[in-house]
C-alpha cells in the first residue's frame, strides 16, 4: 500500500483542532501510533477517540511547547516506548496587525508559540532520531513565509521563520537521515476562521467568508484535510528524496495573484 506508515511513531503539536487535528487522523488512517501534544487535552481526546474508532492509535500528552523542559520530558517520554520517526509542528497562533498596532506582548506571545515551540520540538527530537539514522520533521509555514501579507507583521515574521528554519534543519541533518520539509498554506477553513468571521463580522458573516473565500485565486479556501494529505505524502517513504523545500498549498495564491 502506497503511503503507509504502518509501524511508524509520529508526534503532531496542536492536534486537537483543524488541520493539526486533520494530519492526526490521516496519519493514523495509514497505521501511524499519534502522539498529540496539545495545551487543550479536551479537544485532543476528542481527536483521540475519533482515531480510536477507525482502528487506529492516538496518546494524548498534555504539553506547553513554549515551555522546553515539558517538550523535554514529553518527548523523552513517549522515545522510551518507541523510536519517534515523525514531528509535525504544527502549533501556532495568529495575530492581526501591522508593526504600529503589535503590542510586544502580543509579539512575544506569536514569537514564543510559533518560533521558540517549533525549535522546542525540533531540539528535543533530533537527537532521538540522530540515534536511530533517519526521521521525518514537518514544519507549517505560511504562504506569509514567502509574500507579504497585510495585517501579519507578527505571523509573517514566525511563519518566515518556520520556513527557514526547515532550510537549516535540512541542511544539518541530511547525512543524519532525518528530512526536513515544510508546507505552507493560504487560508484554510478551519474552526479558527469560522470564529474569527462570528467575532469581527457577525452582521456580514456570509459575505466575508465568500471575500475571505475569493482571496484564492482557485475561488476557495482549502480544506484540512487536503493539507493533512500533502503532510502524508512528506512523511511516507515514497517521499524518501524529498527534503529542504518548501511546499505551498495555497490555490494558486503565490502564484497567480497580481
Amino acid at each position: 500500500m502506497k503511503f503507509s506508515l504502518k509501524n511508524k511513531t509520529a508526534i503532531v503539536t496542536g492536534g486537537g483542532s483543524g488541520i493539526g487535528k486533520a494530519i492526526s487522523k490521516t496519519l493514523a488512517e495509514q497505521g501511524a501510533h499519534i502522539h498529540i501534544l496539545e495545551l487543550n487535552v479536551d479537544n485532543a481526546a476528542i481527536t483521540k477517540n475519533e482515531i480510536e474508532e477507525i482502528g487506529g492509535k492516538a496518546e494524548v500528552h498534555q504539553c506547553n511547547v513554549v515551555n522546553q523542559k515539558d517538550v523535554l520530558e514529553v518527548i523523552s517520554a513517549i522515545s522510551e516506548k518507541s523510536p519517534i520517526d515523525i514531528l509535525i509542528n504544527n502549533a501556532g497562533i495568529a495575530h492581526v496587525g501591522n508593526v504600529e498596532n503589535t503590542p510586544e506582548d502580543a509579539f512575544d506571545r506569536v514569537y514564543n508559540v510559533n518560533v521558540k515551540g517549533v525549535y522546542n520540538c525540533i531540539y528535543a527530537v533530533v537527537p532521538h532520531m540522530k540515534k536511530k539514522g533517519s526521521g521525518v520533521i514537518i514544519n507549517m509555514a505560511s504562504i506569509a513565509s514567502s509574500v507579504g501579507i497585510s495585517d501579519r507583521f507578527a505571523y509573517s515574521m514566525s511563519k518566515g521563520a518556520a520556513l527557514t528554519m526547515t532550510y537549516s534543519v535540512a541542511k544539518d541533518y541530511v547525512k543524519d537521515g532525518i528530512r526536513c520539509n515544510c508546507i505552507s498554506p493560504a487560508r484554510i477553513h478551519t474552526p479558527f476562521v469560522d470564529g474569527f468571521i462570528n467575532e469581527n463580522y457577525p452582521d456580514t458573516k456570509e459575505e466575508m467568508f465568500e471575500k475571505l473565500s475569493q482571496t484564492q485565486p482557485i475561488g476557495r479556501m482549502g480544506l484540512p484535510e487536503e493539507v493533512a494529505n500533502l503532510a502524508l505524502y512528506l512523511c511516507s517513504d515514497e517521499a524518501s528524496f524529498v527534503t529542504g523545500t518548501n511546499f505551498p498549498i495555497d490555490g494558486g495564491f503565490i502564484k497567480l495573484n497580481g
